[in-house]
């Protein structure tokens, strides 16, 4: 894998974080209260909202982001775990796809398959992606992993109308943030120990150098 495509693929998903932003934003453009507690994510994209088109774009623009990291990264991924999670993040793409582009006042259907695909293919993925990345940082692996189960919960109590205790927004977000958060954190993590082997080399070479040139003088 060149230094440049994993460089690229962590900027990718560096950039899912974008997310969060701009549902702020729409939340901030909201003409009443608006509360994360008990309102989904997907009344940011209603037609009533009026940062409704700043919202469904940023769902159209995750998925590309999604996808587009996990292509870029799949070399760097190990194991059975690393073929198999770039297609449960890739369904989570083709969810908030469909979130996107059918909001939630419009065809119910299309968005609420979205809304399953990306909960579920995001909690799963996020489990399949600790795996592949574990054999590089036990850390890293660990802390994906955790945020995978985070969301699987999320998402199981979610869509089985276990809300009372975050309310349905705030269980819904409980399954969603995660994977944003888990990609970001990945993609730079993968570009550090990336960095760090690159210079690795560099210094053993220079140590190598120096021995030689201790070895001449002697």
């Amino acid at each position: 894998m060149t230094p440049a495509r994993l460089r690229w693929g962590a900027l990718v998903w560096l950039l899912t974080l974008q997310f969060f932003v701009l549902e702020w934003v729409a939340e901030a453009r909201y003409d009443r209260p608006y509360s994360r507690v008990d309102e989904v994510i997907s009344a940011l994209g209603a037609a009533d909202s009026p940062g409704r088109q700043l919202m469904n774009a940023s769902f159209v623009v995750q998925a590309a982001l999604i996808l587009g990291g996990a292509l870029l990264l799949r070399p760097a991924l190990r194991g059975a775990a690393g073929r198999v999670a770039p297609f449960l993040l890739g369904a989570a793409a083709l969810g908030v796809l469909l979130v996107g582009v059918f909001p939630t006042d419009g065809n119910g259907t299309m968005h609420a398959i979205g809304a399953v695909l990306y909960l579920v293919g995001g909690g799963l993925g996020l489990i399949a992606l600790a795996y592949a990345v574990r054999p590089r940082s036990e850390a890293l692996g660990t802390t994906v992993v955790l945020l995978g189960l985070v969301a699987t919960a999320g998402t199981i109590f979610f869509l089985t109308g276990v809300v009372g205790l975050l309310g349905e927004g705030g269980t819904e977000r409980a399954a969603a943030y995660p994977l944003p958060v888990a990609l970001a954190l990945t993609g730079v993590a993968l570009a550090a120990m990336a960095r760090r082997g690159e210079e690795r080399p560099d210094a053993e070479a220079l140590r190598a150098e120096r021995a030689e040139e201790e070895a001449r003088r002697a």
